[in-house]
């Protein structure tokens, strides 16, 4: 099964010059946990996730009102392409201990894959339940 059998095409996404806190509305509204950031033409240049927003702009006394989003995002995120194998999915959020990837066609992002769509198809328990708990394990030690 690819990626594209199970990603989500109507991805909210937000421009790195806009705020953080922008960011936690949008992700708040949303109720989700992570925003690619594109640039006008459709480019992924990172990721904003709740966590960075925490640790990078309120932990570290920034004003998020004024922090703009390109200086808590982590830069260049692991990305799959749409006729990736979901297992391929599976194994790289393991791998990089996310729960959630971008998934970028010609350099434009085109959807968004997380582990709850992986789990939803009804296949490859298997290494949807190594990913999720390498994940959780990663979540333990910190």
């Amino acid at each position: 099964m690819q990626v594209r059998e199970l990603m989500n095409s109507s991805v909210v996404t937000i421009d790195p010059g806009e705020s953080a806190a922008l960011a936690a509305r949008l992700l708040s509204r949303h109720n989700i946990g992570s925003l690619p950031v594109c640039s006008a033409d459709g480019h992924l240049l990172g990721i904003v996730t709740d966590r960075d927003i925490v640790l990078r702009c309120v932990a570290a006394e920034e004003d998020p009102k004024l922090l703009p989003v390109k200086a808590i995002m982590s830069r260049r995120p692991q990305a799959l392409s749409p006729e990736d194998d979901v297992r391929q999915a599976a194994r790289l959020m393991s791998g990089q201990q996310v729960r959630r990837l971008p998934v970028v066609e010609k350099d434009r992002l085109v959807g968004m894959v997380s582990l709850g769509d992986l789990a939803k198809c009804g296949k490859y328990e298997m290494e949807i339940s190594k990913a999720l708990t390498d994940i959780s394990e990663n979540v333990k030690r910190v």
